[in-house]
């Protein structure tokens, strides 16, 4: 069990652990010279002969409630201090209300100092302290009368402690590990070492993990847990790890740093979440609200962006995003805490819902739903209202990382089906996925009714006309899909309905056996459409149709105003594209031109068109093949 102190400054949380444990919690000379403590103190005690209890001393100060903030993330019990001579003072009031945000909810209190007042003084500041406990979830918690110095109380303050720990129940390690760290140092012959408290997962010596948000890898050469040598730690435990890697310094680390599992590795700088304001607040918290955050034992700054008002009221709760001037790790229940901007003052916490949020259509109605449907859920539960109001299904990859599921663990309901894409599997309902490919086919017979004498769009301009909002490697996998089942076909980049042609006329088909020769015979370098209207003595806007026409049934591809190719001829020329790629890298307009010996507007004007096709993406001066492409992939001779 881990137990965070909690209170005023100089109520006695250092003393009171010194009584309780025999330790001496402020161990830097600033400390014992001013009298205070200004960072966190860690200490370890087994009060009942067995499994050691670890104490976390947090300052009181309200200058230091970032260092109090960083060493309140994964207590499981608070003891709350309050001096009777003092009363309940503002940190008094502040400690228990970011103990209430972070989710904690048991606690001690002690009221120390008992030797320095009398017994109506007494009764009067129990009074008060139940009077601020009672609205909130940590209502009843026990209050212990104790003095420091005397002794009075310490034995049954000492054996409450033990009965908490004998009933804390031990976290769940199934997810991966994770860690906020909350101190680093190196020691002489060790190397660097970190600390704080394991929030997930096991990890065992020879573990390879990962600093987050750096990425930099690291190896776990030895570790302590709760104080003592071992093999391995787990969730719930104050860790100490030996960390070892390539030109690792322990000033590359950080208090709020995380240590992971590598699966958990994906920094963000946006979190959507559940809000709360704390109820004491005097003005409404503002849309856009510059703030300090603080999640695991980090602390940074950003901006507040609320999802379903301008404002919120004091004890109000709102779907919010957070926007962030630094990356963090975040999982999906974690808590986190709110200051104000000059961060002298806590404003409220929140529950973490995405740590992967959107930076578009944060606001829109089937986002809204998603978020509504992660609070207070698990993975499970929250599945079927994800994949209803997902448009391009749900990566599990990042639903790992999104809830520190491994997939191992996951209990999927009946009906949904995973779809292969060239990013990655993507989660569907079947129904779903069944009703897109419908919508995909109907919208194909829509395009054929409207433009009949077009064979069919390829395949960007059907996903523009039948499914925009679907990403791009989606709507693939959706049309291979159709395509495999024979719903689509393709003639050459034209999709159409299987049933669907266009044919040319006699006249047409007379005149286009007279063009191609023509066509081919130029090679790279084709005739333009008024040298063939000369040549067969047609009229040249007759011409051009037919060559569009021809264009749309797939045989020819136009260039250029006016410049028309043979499907053929421009299979070549991608292969000329290919090859110069292989050989060089990449690919530049002069090496091109002088490999199919056309001048240089010519070798542009094609390259542009591999460009518009998909064939090839422009960086600059240069180019290199996009390999999902079909052209990419010559048919064998």
């Amino acid at each position: 069990m881990i137990v965070g102190t909690a209170g005023h400054i100089d109520h006695g949380k250092t003393a009171l652990l010194r009584a309780l444990t025999g330790q001496e919690g402020d161990r830097r000379p600033a400390e014992r010279e001013r009298g205070i403590t200004i960072d966190l103190g860690y200490l370890y005690a087994t009060l009942d002969g067995n499994e050691p209890i670890g104490f976390i001393d947090v300052p009181g100060h309200e200058r230091f409630v970032h260092n109090m903030l960083a060493g309140a993330c994964g207590i499981d019990l608070v003891l709350l201090v309050v001096a009777a001579d003092d009363g309940v003072m503002p940190q008094t009031r502040e400690h228990l209300a970011i103990v209430e945000l972070l989710g904690i909810r048991r606690a001690l209190v002690a009221l120390t100092k008992i030797d320095r007042v009398d017994a109506a003084r007494l009764a009067e500041v129990r009074a008060e302290i139940a009077a601020l406990l009672a609205p909130g979830p940590l209502h009843g918690s026990p209050i212990h009368a104790v003095s420091s110095l005397s002794g009075e109380g310490i034995d049954t303050l000492r054996q409450a402690l033990i009965d908490q720990a004998r009933a804390c129940r031990q976290r769940s390690d199934s997810g991966y590990f994770r860690l906020p760290i909350d101190r680093a140092f190196s020691l002489t012959g060790a190397g660097v070492v970190v600390t704080g408290t394991a929030f997930a997962g096991r990890v065992r010596v020879g573990d390879e993990l990962l600093l987050s948000p750096s990425g930099r890898p690291v190896r776990v050469r030895g570790l302590h847990a709760q104080n003592r040598e071992a093999s391995e730690a787990h969730a719930g435990q104050r860790a100490a790890l030996n960390l070892a890697g390539e030109r690792l310094a322990v000033e590359q680390i950080h208090r709020g740093d995380w240590l992971l599992h590598p699966v958990l590795h994906a920094p963000t700088s946006r979190i959507d979440c559940l809000l709360q304001l704390l109820p004491g607040e005097p003005r409404d918290l503002k849309h856009w609200t510059p703030l300090h955050l603080h999640l695991g034992a980090q602390d940074l700054t950003g901006r507040v962006a609320l999802l379903e008002g301008e404002s919120l009221a004091p004890g109000g709760r709102m779907l919010a995003q957070l926007l962030l001037n630094a990356p963090v790790h975040a999982v999906h229940g974690d808590r986190l805490v709110i200051r104000d901007q000059s961060a002298q003052r806590t404003l409220g916490g929140g529950l973490v819902l995405d740590p992967f949020a959107p930076s578009r259509g944060r606001r829109a109605e089937n986002r809204l739903g998603q978020l509504r449907a992660l609070i207070d859920a698990s993975l499970e539960s929250a599945l079927p209202t994800l994949l209803a109001e997902a448009e391009s299904g749900l990566d599990p990859a990042l639903l790992e990382r999104q809830f520190n599921r491994p997939r191992s663990g996951w209990h999927l309901p009946d009906g949904l089906l995973e779809i292969s894409t060239r990013l990655g599997p993507r989660l569907f309902d079947r129904t779903r996925w069944q009703a897109l490919g419908d919508h995909l086919v109907a919208r194909l017979a829509q395009f054929h009714s409207e433009q009949p004498d077009e064979l069919g769009p390829d395949r960007d301009r059907l996903r523009r006309y039948a499914l925009p909002q679907l990403e791009r490697p989606v709507f693939i996998a959706l049309l291979d899909a159709a395509m495999a089942v024979g719903r689509i076909e393709a003639s050459g980049p034209w999709l159409h309905r299987p049933d669907h042609r266009v044919r040319l006329s006699d006249a047409e088909e007379a005149i286009r056996e007279r063009l191609w020769p023509l066509l081919e015979a130029g090679g790279f370098d084709p005739p333009w459409v008024r040298d063939l209207a000369r040549e067969l003595g047609q009229d040249e806007a007759s011409v051009r149709l037919l060559l569009r026409k021809l264009a749309r049934l797939g045989l020819l591809q136009q260039v250029v105003k006016d410049l028309f190719y043979p499907d053929t001829t421009i299979r070549q020329l991608a292969s000329e594209v290919l090859r110069l790629e292989d050989q060089t890298g990449v690919i530049r307009a002069a090496a091109f031109r002088d490999r199919i010996h056309l001048g240089r507007k010519r070798s542009i004007q094609i390259l542009e068109h591999f460009d518009r096709i998909g064939l090839t993406r422009r960086f600059g001066n240069e180019r290199k093949v996009r390999r999902d492409n079909a052209l990419a992939h010559p048919a064998p001779a």
